[in-house]
């Protein structure tokens, strides 16, 4: 019979956590018994959903991209509830212009907390999953790291870093007891999309029922990716299930990269 709690005894630091696919991953990690330290930027989200979990959860602010603030929150995880051995690297950001409209700065910034802010925990989490001698890492990428999209150079350049680095850190792991993963959703019922087809009504004049049509032409099952539907991968990923599953990509995206 399947263990309804395979991640009871398990501390899992879920990153971007306060909402959206980062909220439905914490959830379903909570619902399989992990501890968990919600990471994000505004405290008040998280420790608004931390409310709402069942079992043991902490909110922590940080940025994931501030070195200085990623080593103390792992920390203070470290602290109340053990090593963390389960790291899921969903901080994100996405904005859009045209290549020759993207300015340094949103450059950097698409790096800063897609690549970068990834970087950054999994080097703060290793040394704890070594001693452990158990870890699992999965970075919420996107098909945008396995695919081009036009207008958002920036942000895919960040994500096929993501899988790349996804990728490296899979072989280095491979014998140590770690996985690292990552799961690439296509577009995604989220705030942050409701906040994109907002902007393309304002640009453009559309209505929003065209514009969300724009976001769903590209999947075959004429549809928007669930938060919840994100979730249950990583959750698989972060199970002794997938033990011999270790740098891949996997796409959450209703078929569109068939």
């Amino acid at each position: 019979m399947a263990n309804p709690m395979p991640l009871s005894g398990r501390h899992a630091l879920v990153t971007g956590a306060a909402r959206g696919i980062g909220a439905a991953i914490a959830r379903a990690l909570a619902e399989q018994g992990a501890r968990l330290t919600l990471v994000g930027r505004r405290l008040e989200g998280l420790q608004a959903l931390a409310a709402e979990l069942p079992g043991e959860v902490q909110a922590l602010a940080a940025d994931v991209a501030d070195p200085a603030a990623v080593q103390a929150a792992f920390a203070q995880a470290r602290e109340r509830f053990g090593p963390v051995t389960v790291l899921v690297n969903n901080a994100g950001q996405a904005e859009s212009a045209p290549f020759a409209g993207t300015s340094l700065e949103l450059w950097q910034r698409m790096l800063a907390v897609n690549l970068t802010g990834s970087f950054l925990c999994a080097q703060a989490a290793l040394p704890q999953m070594l001693e452990a001698g158990w870890g699992r890492i999965v970075n919420v990428a996107s098909t945008a790291g396995l695919k081009g999209y036009a207008y958002v150079s920036a942000y895919c350049a960040a994500k096929h870093g993501v899988i790349g680095l996804t990728r490296s850190l899979a072989l280095e792991l491979a014998k140590k007891g770690i996985t690292v993963n990552a799961v690439c959703p296509g577009y995604t019922d989220t705030d942050i999309l409701t906040e994109s087809i907002a902007k393309v009504v304002a640009k453009t004049g559309r209505s929003a029922e065209a514009a969300r049509a724009q976001f769903t032409a590209g999947n075959p099952q004429g549809r928007l990716v669930q938060p919840d539907e994100v979730a249950d991968a990583v959750a698989w990923l972060c199970g002794d299930g997938a033990g011999a599953v270790t740098g891949q990509a996997i796409a959450v995206c209703g078929g569109e990269l068939m």
